[in-house]
């Protein structure tokens, strides 16, 4: 409370001038509006009484409509909008009769820069100093969207909007994505009347585990018919727009369309990547060198900006193995390819509000990345793992590269390549102390309300002003308070003084930078930042030494891309926006740097060892049912097989990347584990199952030692080795080796089903259980 009343009473003064400017908005503004009073008459007799409606919450005449486009870890220089390989034109189109942001800047990673977005705030301010799966019990770290911090969609709501969101959320904690909830987190709880999407920071794009509003759904289709969620995505918003033209063809709209792409896994159809065969053999230091001077062509970079030098932690392309070459320009195509097929459903978003004759009154913001492309991969990407969960070999690798994208793999590109599609900046995704983790392109576009098209802009800008600036073209002053709860004010600055002065100054001054450890100050023109190295898996650009690198100093006024560290020759300068960084810090949040992960973090499972299900449950998140990685455990069933079949799931937890699955098959009781794509134990009974009721069931008892290894605070449990036994009515029936068990990502535990991906290649999803299912029990001993 004590930071809450800081912030009110430290901008108190600025709000009151904001106030004061807006003329006859300087009155008070509360959400939800009071009732007005009744506005007919009552008369004892029906015929002298004269009936009223409550009046429905009406936009401002002539409010646009407004369409925010998201995407995801796409680096500034990715799209062929703004140099890159990438088709994009969608974006090109954007562009070509709007304005394009060069100095736009994001928070570095995912989930805070859309908890910044959608409410103007710094993203520390609504609990989202990190993504949402790694919240701590911090205020600026605890991803519990508070209420003093109102989404724009809820504001826009209740100001006469109707509201859908599609594609990656990512901003509810993770422990109330559940399909019983809380839901008060969701989307459809913070101002969106609809939503179709995914709640994780990534998600399969072949066999996504997608929300309708709060009720899990299937996909619609399977790969092999040709599925895929971005398209899918595109096909709910087409659907949501004509169903609300239908009805309600004169009230504006709100959509906030955030697909998948281009995070991993980077999934995308085979045709597409055909398109870019060859476009990247020459490799990363060419590419770069290629796409920098595009960018000059082009003008969406200054003329005397610097390309800015290779990282030391990343070789030369040409001192690679050929082979290693040939894979890793697979994976640039593969990346390339999955950006242009995101931009084409966007397109095809887009289109049908042409259709419908509303894009001349339709400001679309197209914000080309929620952070800088992604740094933290293995020098070689990923796709191919051993049952070790480390890399196949590179052998290995080569002989399955026609089918990389495909949804046998969880696939990523090399790092380097994300440093090559942040040109001409430095390093990428979460590492705020430099740009290529925070500029991204931002693409404005209306129609009706522009003068200046096909302009670059080069205001200093931040993902906070979004908000705003939709708000003052929208004639809704933003509100005091939301449900009797004073509000914090807005961090963001409206960017409407920009559309039609390109020489207007930035009233941005000053704005902090932190991800991680890792911070970043702008002030007047210059930033300072810091580095925090951390040991952290396969990470090429997390090297030795560790921990909090010198302060470096830029001047961007004469410096765009960060070209030369001038710290050295301004002590006192660089001095001064250190204290400016704590001072900010305190100010929203920030501290303590990098607080421990989880550390008594709720969750539904905990404490438990009984976890009872009956038929029909699905969808429960993995991390809220049992953990049996590392535990003695035992799962018995109640079935009743018929005369004839019975074949199919009893329980899955997992799928294609890791899990385990107890099934029943040819008659037969089957409990397969599944570590990083391996068969890694998989017991039949040794006779068939009777007819009639009957109860199964497998234990698993870990060996030795294994068991009793210390869990790391924070860390997911080690996976143990042990011996599994399968019953039934008390019967030994079978017993084999498990080599481990491990969830992988994205899936869910179901029971008489296993959706998603399949945990066992002996069987094709759902593989529904055609007997009489019963209560299912797991116990952890």
């Amino acid at each position: 409370m004590k930071k809450r009343i800081y912030v009110w009473l430290g901008r108190s003064a600025a709000l009151a001038l904001g106030l004061a400017a807006a003329g006859s908005a300087g009155a008070q503004q509360v959400l939800p509006r009071p009732p007005e009073p009744f506005a007919g008459k009552i008369d004892p007799s029906r015929d002298k009484s004269v009936p009223a409606w409550p009046k429905q919450a009406q936009a401002p005449k002539g409010a646009p409509n407004v369409v925010v486009v998201l995407l995801d870890d796409v680096g500034f220089s990715a799209a062929s909008t703004f140099g890159g390989v990438a088709d994009t034109p969608a974006l090109q189109d954007l562009a070509r009769n709007g304005l394009s942001y060069n100095q736009f800047h994001v928070t570095s990673l995912c989930s805070p820069t859309r908890a910044a977005l959608l409410t103007g705030r710094n993203h520390h301010e609504v609990g989202f100093g990190t993504v949402a799966n790694s919240s701590s019990g911090f205020p600026g770290y605890n991803s519990v969207w508070a209420k003093d911090t109102v989404s724009l969609a809820e504001v826009l709501r209740q100001n006469g909007y109707s509201t859908s969101a599609y594609g990656k959320w990512h901003n509810t904690p993770e422990w109330e994505i559940t399909p019983a909830g809380p839901f008060d987190h969701w989307p459809t709880s913070l101002g969106f009347e609809y939503f179709y999407g995914f709640h994780g920071g990534a998600d399969n794009q072949w066999e996504p585990r997608l929300y309708r509003n709060t009720t899990p759904v299937e996909p619609k289709a399977t790969p092999e018919q040709g599925y895929h969620l971005t398209a899918d995505l595109a096909d709910e918003a087409t659907r949501w727009l004509r169903t609300h033209d239908a009805v309600y063809p004169e009230k504006p709209f709100f959509v906030w369309f955030a697909p998948g792409g281009t995070h991993w896994p980077h999934h995308v159809p085979q045709d597409w990547i055909a398109k870019y065969k060859g476009k990247f053999d020459q490799g990363w230091d060419k590419l770069r060198e290629e796409t920098f001077a595009r960018q000059k062509k082009l003008g969406v970079i200054p003329a005397n900006a610097e390309l800015t030098p290779r990282p030391p932690e990343l070789p030369a392309w040409d001192s690679l193995p050929a082979e290693q070459r040939r894979l890793l320009a697979r994976e640039a195509e593969i990346s390339a390819a999955y950006l242009a097929y995101t931009d084409f459903q966007i397109g095809r978003l887009l289109a049908e509000i042409r259709a419908q004759g509303k894009s001349d009154n339709t400001v679309v913001f197209y914000i080309v990345g929620d952070n800088g492309a992604e740094v933290s991969s293995p020098l070689l990407g990923r796709d191919a793992t051993g049952p070790d969960g480390q890399a196949a070999s590179l052998e290995e690798r080569l002989k399955n590269i026609d089918a990389l994208g495909t949804a046998r793999f969880d696939n990523l590109y090399g790092s380097a390549w994300g440093w090559a599609d942040n040109t001409p900046f430095q390093y990428g995704k979460g590492i705020p102390s430099y740009l290529g983790g925070t500029r991204n392109p931002l693409v404005v576009s209306w129609p009706k309300g522009l003068r200046d098209k096909g302009v670059v802009r080069s205001q200093f800008s931040h993902v906070t002003d979004i908000a705003p600036t939709i708000y003052e073209l929208a004639g809704i002053q933003f509100p005091d308070k939301v449900e009797g709860i004073q509000q914090v004010p807005l961090e963001g600055r409206s960017l409407v003084y920009s559309f039609d002065n390109p020489a207007a100054s930035s009233p941005r001054t000053l704005q902090y930078f932190e991800i991680g450890g890792t911070r970043g100050i702008y002030k007047d023109g210059w930033w300072a930042g810091s580095r925090n190295v951390t040991p952290r898996g396969n990470v090429v650009l997390n090297q030795a030494p560790f921990g909090q690198r010198q302060w470096q100093l830029y001047n961007l006024n004469a410096d765009y891309s960060q070209a030369h560290d001038v710290a050295a020759a301004n002590p006192d300068k660089l001095a001064e926006l250190v204290a400016t960084f704590d001072k900010e810090a305190w100010r929203n949040d920030v501290y303590p740097l990098t607080p421990e992960v989880g550390v008594g973090r709720p969750n539904p499972a905990a404490g438990r060892t009984l976890f009872t299900y009956r038929a029909g449950v699905t969808r429960i998140p993995s991390r809220v049912g049992p953990d049996v990685t590392r535990r003695a455990h035992r799962i018995t069933a109640d079935i009743e097989l018929p005369a004839r079949g019975g074949d199919g799931v009893l329980i899955a937890d997992g799928g294609r990347w890791g899990g385990f699955s107890l099934f029943v098959k040819d008659g037969r009781l089957v409990y397969e584990a599944n570590a990083h794509g391996h068969r890694s134990g998989h017991i039949v009974s040794s006779r068939p199952l009777p007819k009639g009721k009957l109860q199964v069931a497998f234990s698993f008892t870990p060996d030795g030692a294994a068991s009793s290894a210390p869990v790391v605070q924070g860390q997911p449990p080690v996976a143990v080795p042990g011996v599994g036994r399968l019953f039934v009515n008390g019967e030994q029936v079978g017993e084999g080796r498990i080599a481990k068990i491990v969830y992988g990502p994205y899936e869910s535990l179901d029971i008489g089903a296993d959706l998603g991906s399949p945990v066992s290649l002996d069987y094709k999803v759902p593989f529904s259980f055609t007997g009489i299912l019963g209560k299912v029990e797991v116990e952890l001993r």
